[in-house]
């Protein structure tokens, strides 16, 4: 992919269905309960119609795409897992034996793992090789990659999307596996926002107050050391970035270009998909956000976006594994605007409802 194809694409992501999101707002307003009293799960209906363009719809093919690939970074003492998990716990999502893909099978959701960058072979059947290079280099020395290798990246995750439309999937959800990209995903959030790096800074898989310290400092000096301009996301991605970074944030682009609605999971997921509403600003309209990340920067991420996302556990694991938990509440969603009565059709008088016209709290969350 050249930046000029990357143009291209981001041209051709169109906002929500206007005309669309107004037919389901009629349709959430003539169901037989009290205006706004199943909250968000209106909310999501109505904004799954302004994706797809069609008021009633399904959540019956889901599937979690999964982006793998290791950061040099991590090897600067950054994290306390070993950089070989990477390859291994991509290999157990396709065995079903991680977190989230453990979830996943328990809803019937399927799993594809992509190496953009696993640094070591990962031939192992399901695991789709697209790898860009084996793991970046340190962004404690110099940029992460090439521009030309994140937009390999980019590319990768666009026809990662591009694929589960054309396979009749009604929902994508995006995850990673990368040991140390909390550390980069901070270093990209720090750029794109303008925050401080201590500010979107966590402890990741459980970092020390010392570690954490450390860690923060050499998202700072990486920030300082490549200076990466903020109005280039592709830049951005490249300088302090991470393979995973990017095909995560073309698999967002490919999702909002065909029409598909996005799930995100934590911070690098979040990371990624506000970079890719940075090249283009139509993808806000087709991402759903699934748990409140305990990372720092989720919630500055999650703010620059201005969504909501849908759940509050407590989770910090990524991989994808607040996907799966969504995926069900959309369904949820689509039953309500597809199966529930209308006033007419449950034989309820709806006049009490005049009573109501003057309250201003019922508006849909776009």
């Amino acid at each position: 992919m050249t930046d000029l194809e990357l143009k291209r694409i981001t041209e051709g992501i169109l906002p929500a269905d206007a005309a669309a999101v107004s037919a389901a707002e009629m349709r959430q307003a003539s169901l037989a309960k009290p205006p706004r009293s199943l909250g968000r799960l209106e909310d999501i209906s109505v904004r799954l119609a302004g994706v797809t363009g069609n008021v009633r719809n399904k959540m019956d093919k889901r599937l979690v795409a999964v982006f793998s690939a290791d950061n040099g970074v991590a090897l600067d003492g950054v994290a306390v897992t070993p950089q070989s998990v990477t390859k291994k716990q991509s290999v157990n999502m396709m065995r079903r034996k991680t977190g989230m893909s453990v979830l996943a099978e328990c809803y019937g959701d399927d799993v594809r793992v992509y190496d953009v960058g696993i640094n070591a072979d990962a031939d192992y059947p399901g695991i789709i090789n697209r790898k860009v290079r084996f793991g970046t280099a340190s962004i404690l020395t110099g940029p992460a990659m090439t521009r030309g290798e994140a937009l390999a990246a980019i590319e990768a995750g666009f026809d990662a999307a591009k694929s589960v439309k054309a396979e009749g999937y009604d929902v994508i959800g995006i995850g990673e596996m990368g040991i140390g990209n909390t550390t980069t995903s901070a270093a990209v959030l720090s750029v794109l926002t303008g925050a401080a790096p201590a500010a979107v800074t966590g402890r990741g898989s459980g970092l020390s107050d010392e570690a954490l310290a450390h860690k923060r400092e050499v998202v700072a000096r990486a920030v300082e050391l490549n200076a990466p301009d903020p109005k280039d996301p592709v830049g951005v991605i490249a300088s302090v970035g991470g393979l995973d970074i990017a095909a995560m944030t073309g698999a967002f682009l490919g999702a909002a270009y065909y029409r598909l609605p996005a799930v995100v999971d934590g911070l690098i997921s979040i990371t990624a998909a506000l970079a890719a509403t940075r090249l283009t600003p139509a993808v806000r309209d087709y991402l759903f956000l699934s748990h409140v990340s305990e990372e720092p920067g989720y919630l500055i991420a999650k703010n620059e976006l201005g969504l909501d996302p849908m759940l509050t556990l407590d989770m910090r694991l990524g991989e994808g594994s607040g996907c799966p938990l969504a995926f069900q509440i959309m369904r949820g969603a689509c039953a309500v605007m597809n199966c529930m009565a209308a006033f007419g059709e449950a034989e309820i008088d709806d006049g009490y409802l005049k009573k109501l016209e003057n309250v201003k709290d019922f508006n849909y969350k776009k």
